[in-house]
Formats: structure tokens, sequence, C-alpha cells
């Protein structure tokens, strides 16, 4: 058979704070031994943020260079490309001027062709 218990309220109230107490003496306990551990976990952790970080930094420095190379490499073909431009642009004017020269030349020697014939023409008939 089982014994009954006839506990008071007080007696439960008395006994439930005891368990928190116990409870909390065990926790402190337990805290104040993990200590050292927590402070070396909490520098090494605080270490790996800092190698984080570096690689991180690292990572960003070489990314802005190879970017800085790329837009130099870009500016230095785009000047290549219009350089050859105006290179093919002062090619073609020059030959466009050329051009013109000859056919004023063609022009001049035709019509002095023309005036010797005029000139011919008019000694025979004088």
């Amino acid at each position: 058979m089982r014994k009954i218990r006839n506990d008071e309220l007080a007696d439960r109230r008395g006994k439930a704070v005891d368990a928190k107490a116990a409870l909390l003496r065990t926790y402190r306990a337990a805290k104040e031994a993990a200590e050292p551990g927590r402070e070396a976990k909490q520098a090494e952790r605080i270490a790996f943020a800092q190698a984080r970080e570096t690689r991180r930094t690292k990572r960003q420095q070489v990314k802005l260079a190879e970017q800085a190379r790329l837009e130099a490499e870009i500016a230095r073909h785009d000047a290549m490309v219009v350089a050859a431009a105006k290179a093919e642009a002062d090619e073609r004017e020059l030959a466009a001027k050329n051009r013109i020269a000859r056919v004023l030349q063609d022009e001049a020697v035709r019509k002095a062709e023309r005036d010797r014939r005029y000139a011919n023409r008019k000694a025979r008939r004088a």
C-alpha cells in the first residue's frame, strides 16, 4: 500500500525553493568551472574572425586589382581602336586629297592640250 503524504502547502513551497536554489548553485558551479574554457573558446573565435576578415580583405584587394587591370586593358584597347580609326580616317582623307589633286592635274593637262590645239588652229588660219 502506498504511503499517503499529507504535505502542507508551505512544505511544498519550501521544497520548491530549495530545489530552485540547488539548481542555481549547480549552474553557478558549472559556469565557474567552465570559465577558463569559455575564455579560451572566445579568444579562439576572435582569432578566427580576425583571420576571416584578413582573408576577406585580401580577396577584396585582389578583386579590386584585377578590376583595375581589366579597366586599364580595356582603356588601352579602346585607345588602340581610336588610334586605328584615326589613322584609317587620315589615310582615307589623304587618298581623297590625292584623288582630287590627280583630277585637278588631269583637268589642267586636258585644258593645256585643248589650248594647244586651239592655238594650232589659230596659227593655221592666220
